[in-house]
């Protein structure tokens, strides 16, 4: 593993060991990904490996313009109606943390998509992405860049720790700026709805295009064949490795504070609380909130605390997405 700047001659670096079938750690708006050949299999199961991901969970593949989608999409299968919801999406929110289920062409390799009849393709607003994609040639498939059901990392020294030496190059692109994972959202359903909350919210697509649904099924087993229709949908993911709980700010606040416990709140408690405790907006503001959640999470985990206890967030705009990955942090 090498760790290279964003330079272009670093990137082009990067660029030349996709284009070889190797894998780069490389910084989104969202999250840290894990990169390697849309289309390449070896690539693909190299990705699979070095996260010990099960196969049957589909991977986000990336563009850096909309010129990449005549190789992945088959435009005929996606319905009038579909289309004309496409071209709002992307007109609003590409590039940007935005993944839009699209029906794929057969050139993409089953494994990028976990042989589903669609494929989750995102357009990054990160420039460094945007060039290493380019300068490879090759749509790039690239889920988070951590192990399989692990905190998502929002800096690069998160990879390094996490993933060290089954990468060819971490590009240090510094701290994400959003901090969550992109929506996931799917057009080809009827009615479309969202199978990920992330770094668009609800809110803002149904501006776009009116109403949609959030997938309910969510209590997925890790361990359930053919089961996901996006990344991010098993029960027990985005968890840090010290057992964590979630609670109301009602429920928190009657908690005691055992030995060694870790707290983390969505904005400033209403009174001052003994012992490790982190706030993930002191203002309440949700952007901000998003954008250290990963990072605050990676801090805690690291201080060989006994618990975490996690306040909810409100329910509304990011604080869906936040509350998802909490939720699912618990359920280890």
């Amino acid at each position: 593993m090498e760790l290279l700047s964003s330079s272009d001659d670093d990137i082009r670096r990067a660029a030349a060991a996709i284009s070889a079938g190797g894998l780069v750690a490389f910084p989104t708006e969202t999250v840290y990904g894990l990169g390697g050949d849309a289309f390449s299999s070896k690539a693909l199961a190299g990705i699979f490996e070095a996260k010990n991901r099960p196969f049957f969970d589909p991977l986000i593949i990336h563009i850096a313009g909309l010129d990449a989608l005549d190789s992945l999409v088959k435009w005929d299968a996606l319905s009038s109606a579909a289309r004309k919801k496409f071209d709002i999406l992307i007109k609003n929110f590409w590039p940007g943390p935005l993944t839009l289920i699209l029906p794929k062409r057969s050139g993409l390799p089953d494994l990028a998509n976990a042989g589903l009849p669609a494929a989750a393709i995102r357009f990054s607003s990160n420039l460094t992405a945007q060039k290493l994609i380019r300068f490879s040639g090759r749509a790039i498939a690239a889920p988070s860049a951590n192990p399989f059901g692990c905190l998502s990392p929002t800096r690069a020294e998160h990879v390094v720790s996490q993933l060290g030496s089954k990468v060819d190059f971490i590009i240090e692109g510094g701290r994400t700026d959003i901090g969550l994972e992109s929506t996931v959202f799917d057009i080809t359903a009827e009615p479309c709805r969202i199978l990920r909350p992330g770094g668009i919210s609800r809110d803002e697509i149904e501006k776009s295009i009116g109403p949609v649904e959030i997938f309910s099924r969510t209590d997925i087993p890790n361990d359930t064949l053919n089961a996901a229709q996006s990344p991010g949908q098993f029960k027990n993911h985005y968890a840090p490795r010290t057992p964590l709980s979630l609670h109301t700010s009602v429920e928190l606040a009657a908690l005691p504070v055992s030995q060694n416990e870790g707290r983390l709140y969505f904005s400033k408690p209403p009174d001052a609380v003994p012992g490790t405790v982190r706030i993930l907006s002191g203002t309440g503001d949700m952007k901000e909130a998003a954008a250290n959640f990963f990072d605050i999470l990676h801090e805690l985990d690291s201080l060989g605390l006994t618990c975490i206890r996690a306040e909810q967030a409100p329910q509304y705009g990011l604080g869906a997405a936040i509350n998802d990955r909490l939720r699912r942090a618990s359920a280890r």
